[in-house]
């Protein structure tokens, strides 16, 4: 039997094996008691709010937030509290001129250093030094070691950035590629929108043709009961007889085959939307509502006057060369772009329609961000430091931690102060001078990364273009052949209707019956096919213009 297959079977037969796909696991959602009801809109917001894939790219999404207030971050205030206690288990020496500390070498203010006191001094001991009023004596410079084992300190500093290009034009391409985060995600929106309304409309003409086989199973059936009385009466032949089992058998087995592709097509409709496979349905729409306004369609595409063929105005004018590319007063090139639209039809598109246009411009402005932000890298840059906190040292852990401060006095009455505090504040500056060049070739990186999406959006627009155009055909030709197949659907039933008057009236044969029965289903799955291509068209025609995700919200 030819076409026994529907394309939107072999649609649904091509697109399992993505079931199998595997995909950011999605918060659960526990099944309903019951079939869920589900129509269009209903199946569509589903699954823009539980597809796990969209969930993934809505993380992604807030990433890039978070990513915002990081650099946002940047600018504030940056505090920091530091401390640390450190043994110094060996004290680090330094060569001094001893005898700088008086008139002569070897004295130090009336008093002699000798072997043992240096000697002492260089251990990092205490030295008590007596009077001495003997002549100096020469020695070379000495290595001492200066400061206490245990030390310690604690501060608290402040840094505020002042200027910095760099940081300036990030915060304004932070805010663009959060933008651009967003368009992702409803470019991402969109496809799922048109997977699940695909998926909904195999659903919807798998089942209608399934009940329809039903009805041609059951309208077979009394045929055959029929022609088998007949027969048992002796005015039949057993052959027309058997002929008519075969055709119920084969019948039965297409039957079977439909039903097995409807649930494929319903467990495809359950992937798309992220819905649980053990969740049962109800479609709530119907075919004959999902079906387009044909009439209408055609008027709104400007369909192709078959007599002429050159359109609804008949034939057109020999089409010239586009406008060559002419700068404008902002530096950027205009191109008249010939989109195989009507001057009515080319005022009214609009480009950024299509959320991938918008998206590559999104990418363009980053692109220039990023070459100012390149640019920039030559600016100084200037900030504001503060730093305040203590420092504290000692010969033994416990007298480090002892915290005395300057109105400490030992048991004598002398100050034993061990923390002493410290502040700052002061400006830095930096002016970058010379980097070999680095930042010459990050400009022309940038540049050229400029450029490249410049041509990117010549080549988008030439591709909506052609979108456009093949979108508006195919779903032209797709309602033609819709209207041809309706004709030929009741051409086919009306001839199976008076086949079987005949057959009952005795004047017609079997072989006409089973011819008529056998057109009457090709002409039915030759028009299903047709209605599910209309309904693929019809979507691909939406998403082409761009109103695809505005009609699903």
């Amino acid at each position: 039997m030819k076409n026994s297959t529907l394309r939107v079977w072999l649609a649904a037969s091509a697109l399992a094996p993505s079931l199998a796909l595997a995909q950011a696991p999605a918060a659960a959602t526990p099944p309903l008691a019951g079939p869920m009801p589900l129509s269009l809109s209903q199946a569509v917001r589903y699954a823009v709010a539980n597809k796990p894939s969209l969930l993934s790219t809505r993380l992604a999404q807030q990433t890039a937030h978070a990513k915002v207030g990081e650099i946002k971050a940047q600018g504030l205030p940056q505090l920091n509290l530091a401390a640390n206690v450190a043994d110094n288990f060996k004290l680090q020496k330094s060569l001094v001129d001893v005898g700088a500390f008086s008139g002569g070498a070897g004295t130090l203010n009336g008093t002699t250093l000798t072997q043992r006191d240096i000697a002492a001094a260089q251990a990092g001991q205490s030295v008590t030094l007596a009077p001495a009023y003997a002549a100096p004596v020469q020695l070379p410079p000495q290595a001492i070691a200066f400061g206490l084992q245990y030390a310690g300190n604690s501060s608290l500093s402040l840094s505020q950035q002042l200027f910095d290009g760099s940081y300036l034009i990030g915060l304004k391409a932070a805010k663009v590629y959060e933008d651009l985060t967003k368009k992702q995600t409803q470019q991402a929106e969109i496809d799922v929108v048109e997977q699940v309304s695909k998926a909904y409309y195999s659903t919807l003409v798998a089942r209608s043709r399934l009940a329809l086989l039903a009805r041609n199973v059951q309208r077979l059936d009394t045929v055959l009961y029929q022609t088998n009385q007949t027969f048992k009466a002796g005015f039949a032949e057993k052959l027309d007889v058997d002929r008519l089992r075969v055709q119920r058998n084969n019948l039965v087995v297409e039957q079977q085959k439909a039903q097995r592709l409807t649930e494929l097509s319903v467990a495809l409709l359950k992937f798309q939307m992220g819905l649980p496979q053990s969740q049962p349905v109800q479609l709530t729409d119907s075919l004959g509502a999902a079906v387009v306004d044909a009439s209408n369609l055609r008027r709104n595409l400007g369909g192709a006057n078959f007599s002429t063929g050159g359109g609804v105005s008949g034939l057109g004018d020999v089409p010239t060369a586009p406008i060559p590319t002419t700068p404008n007063t902002g530096g950027a090139p205009t191109t008249t772009i010939n989109t195989g639209q009507g001057p009515q039809a080319q005022a009214t598109f609009n480009y950024n329609n299509r959320i991938e246009f918008s998206t590559l411009q999104t990418q363009q402005a980053l692109a220039g961000l990023d070459l100012r932000n390149r640019t920039a890298g030559a600016y100084p840059r200037l900030s504001l430091t503060a730093a305040y906190g203590f420092i504290g040292s000692a010969n033994k852990v416990g007298d480090l931690f002892a915290f005395r401060g300057p109105d400490s006095r030992n048991s004598q009455g002398f100050p034993n102060q061990n923390w002493f505090g410290f502040g700052n504040v002061g400006l830095a500056l930096n002016v970058p001078v010379f980097d070999g060049f680095r930042r010459k070739y990050q400009v022309q990186q940038a540049r050229i990364a400029q450029q490249t999406i410049e041509r990117g959006l010549e080549t988008l627009r030439q591709s909506i273009d052609l979108q456009d155009a093949q979108s508006r055909t195919t779903l032209i030709n797709a309602l033609d052949v819709l209207d041809n197949q309706k004709a030929n659907l009741d051409l086919a039933a009306d001839v199976a209707r008076v086949t079987r008057i005949k057959f009952n009236a005795g004047v017609g044969s079997n072989i006409e019956v089973i011819t008529a029965e056998t057109s009457l289903r090709e002409a039915q799955t030759n028009y299903y096919a047709a209605l599910y291509d209309v309904l693929v068209a019809k979507v691909d025609r939406d998403k082409a213009t761009g109103e695809l995700y505005s009609q699903a919200k």
